[in-house]
């Protein structure tokens, strides 16, 4: 039995639920009298639904595929080997259910070395080997194409990448080593670190191409057709594969710096996995690939150990599953059909709202505003974006044709909303307002009309509380940028009914958004945790420690950006708002800053001020700094960042116990989607739970043993 057969079966033990890929080799003559050629194709014998994985067991399979062709080649029966897979898929990587198994370190060193083992072989062929990429490729799917002599790739592929750095992983089945190496070093960063690092941006086809991964490009009806015969023209002499020659000198060494800064700018040093693998992109530019393939063998067994990958498989399956399946929704057979959209308020947020269910549901949405002035600018506002996207490509003339027509404005609500079926308010966040525009809109819609809030912060049921029908209205929390951030918070208010909440949840699911279910509770999810977090920050400066040991405390979390940075995107005013209302409900907790109300009665946007002269990196604002008025107690960045950490468990541990969410995945999987916080974070409370937060603080952790973490 070979070491690699000895490695694979070992692992197969430990995951005997693996979902198994087998690789089928069938033979086939080439075009033009090229020859008998085999190609392997990987199925899991799902649909394209259920991706096409490795675990033990398929490397396994793949490994005996490759025996087989491996006597054919030497025996001279075929001329080459291809490998692709099945309809829509080629193969997504290494199995995660897998790894998340895992418990020693020899355990996790043997999955790398046998996804080497299986994959060189490839390389090692007597006849050229090709990988067709049909479909969907990522991470081991990737890689396994990158060990053969050439690949085509698919028009048609929408999704294309190495997103390990972002899970917190390398390519540790040859990415790292042979992607510099055919492409060269800056754009294997870009591929490798960038991409990932980039909310996990995925490639194209046709920029597969482009980046030189792929040596040829074909559209995806005929794609296995035209890749053969460019095959046989290959494999014949009439197509020569030329490919630029690699600069191994300071442009790759600037690559690897340009890496850094990237990695740095992301996640602040605070997760290795981008690091790990830079120096093995740093360490490929000698071109010894078995060198390479060792460092990723280590890198990959480190990681696997480590507590950011468990993070960040536990957020990996939180964005992929139980966003799928929001805790706590009803039945969605009692959720009523949406053929016609309103929405109160032609502002800005008012008219995202409107350009989204536009573009999702492809239903009628009428505006309303309290003169016509606004309405025509919100009305506008989607027209243009509409263009845009002609624009753009992302539309064609029809469709644009059609959204154009589809969005009208009105000043009468009577004449706008007698037919919708979903209207959503997004106007001043003040009760008094919202509750008459709730009146005014109860008294013209039908009486299966849902009533919806955008609300941040104030309650659904006091809004809902003076109408004859309280039960079907519904907080539906979008968050800014509304196109880009996933999260829709969806509050249920005292007496809101099932059907309701269902239609909300079915609308959402429509609108592509990922949903969860909040307890009307002040500030329901996101805004009441990164409140109380920035709370901390505002606390401990006003207190006396400067502004920037203050900021720099948080950088070990590697955050998408720093707490008043954050401010200054959300804006000071409406910080400053959704702080007075926690304080009024929780004032034990959260202060309003003199400071900070300082800032926004100065008008200014923000604490820092930007300049050419310093790379448009952000300073404190003079201005700003002579309205500061500051204590005598100075905190070091350690006592900043645990009494803001303690702070925010705190906040979670009262939040998991009122019911504002089912658990305290909703609390991370929310952070994920509506604030970015990061994958290596896994959200927060794995992070609270590693770094001893949690039970400092509440005396017990927040999650299981191996939800987040090695299981015991």
């Amino acid at each position: 039995m070979s070491t690699t057969t000895e490695l694979l079966k070992g692992a197969a033990e430990l995951f005997p639920d693996e979902v198994v890929t087998q690789a089928h080799v069938r033979h086939l003559d080439l075009p033009f009298g090229a020859g008998r050629f085999a190609l392997i194709t990987l199925d899991n014998g799902f649909d394209h639904t259920k991706p096409t994985t490795f675990g033990p067991q398929s490397l396994a399979n793949l490994n005996a595929a490759i025996d087989q062709v491996e006597q054919e080649a030497i025996a001279g029966s075929v001329i080459g080997a291809g490998i692709t897979g099945k309809p829509f898929i080629f193969a997504v990587g290494a199995d995660l259910k897998g790894v998340e198994l895992l418990k020693k370190h020899d355990e996790a060193l043997a999955i790398g070395k046998g996804g080497h083992d299986v994959f060189k072989r490839l390389a090692a062929l007597a006849v050229p080997t090709f990988a067709y990429y049909n479909g969907a490729a990522m991470g081991g799917g990737v890689e396994v194409g990158l060990h053969c002599t050439y690949r085509t790739v698919s028009k048609a592929i929408p999704a294309f990448s190495l997103p390990e750095v972002f899970l917190g992983l390398v390519p540790g089945w040859g990415g790292c080593a042979l992607l510099p190496n055919l492409i060269g070093a800056d754009r294997a960063v870009s591929v490798i670190i960038e991409n990932s690092l980039n909310q996990n941006k995925q490639l194209r086809g046709k920029q597969v191409f482009e980046l030189g991964i792929a040596d040829a490009l074909f559209e995806g009806a005929d794609f296995l057709e035209q890749s053969l015969l460019w095959t046989a023209n290959v494999l014949n002499g009439t197509t020569e594969v030329v490919r630029p020659e690699i600069d191994r000198g300071e442009a790759w060494d600037a690559a690897v710096a340009r890496g850094r800064f990237i990695a740095d700018s992301k996640v602040h040093g605070a997760a290795p996995a981008a690091y790990r693998a830079l120096e093995i992109i740093e360490a490929a530019k000698d071109g010894d690939l078995q060198k390479g393939f060792d460092a990723e063998d280590t890198a990959l067994a480190d990681l696997i150990m480590g507590g950011e990958l468990r993070s960040g498989i536990y957020a990996f399956n939180l964005v992929q599953k139980r966003a799928k399946r929001p805790a706590g929704a009803p039945d969605k057979s009692l959720a009523r059909p949406v053929t016609k959209v309103g929405v109160v308020g032609a502002g800005l947020m008012a008219s995202q709202l409107a350009l989204l269910f536009l573009r999702r549901l492809e239903v009628p949405v009428v505006l309303t505003d309290i003169d016509q002035e606004r309405v025509d600018k919100g009305v506008g506002y989607v027209h243009a974006e509409i263009q845009k996207l002609l624009g753009k490509g992302r539309i064609n003339q029809d469709k644009a044709n059609r959204l154009t027509a589809l969005v009208t404005g009105v000043l009468d609500k009577a004449e706008g909303f007698a037919d919708a079926d979903f209207i959503i308010e997004a106007v001043f966040e003040e009760m008094s307002v919202k509750q008459k525009v709730f009146a005014e809109v109860e008294a013209v819609a039908p009486a299966h009309a849902i009533l919806a809030t955008n609300t941040s912060s104030l309650s659904v049921s006091e809004m809902a509380s003076k109408l004859q029908h309280p039960e079907r209205v519904v907080g539906f929390h979008f968050f800014n940028p509304v196109a880009i951030l996933p999260l829709l918070e969806i509050v249920r208010g005292e007496q809101t009914d099932d059907a309701s909440l269902a239609t909300a949840f079915g609308v959402a699911k429509k609108l592509k958004k990922t949903a969860v279910l909040t307890k009307d509770a002040p500030a329901f999810v996101v805004n009441r945790i990164l409140t109380r977090f920035m709370g901390e920050i505002q606390n401990v400066i006003d207190e006396g420690t400067p502004v920037v040991t203050a900021e720099k405390a948080i950088e070990p979390l590697g955050l998408p950006m720093s707490p008043l940075v954050l401010l200054e995107l959300v804006g000071p005013a409406i910080g400053l708002h959704v702080s007075e209302t926690l304080n009024r409900a929780f004032p034990e907790r959260f202060t309003v800053s003199p400071n900070l109300a300082a800032v926004v009665k100065a008008g200014k946007r923000g604490f820092y001020v930007y300049s050419a002269e310093n790379d448009f990196k952000p300073e404190l604002d003079p201005e700003v700094a002579a309205l500061l008025v500051q204590g005598d107690v100075v905190l070091t960045e350690e006592q900043v960042r645990d009494r803001v950490l303690d702070a925010v468990a705190q906040e979670i541990g009262l939040m998991l116990e009122e019911g504002v969410v089912a658990e305290a995945q909703d609390i991370d999987l929310c952070l994920i989607t509506g604030a970015g916080w990061p994958f290596h974070l896994g959200g927060v409370t794995p992070y609270l739970d590693r770094e001893g937060v949690s039970e400092r603080v509440n005396g017990k952790k927040f999650l299981a043993p191996g939800l987040a973490s090695i299981p015991a």
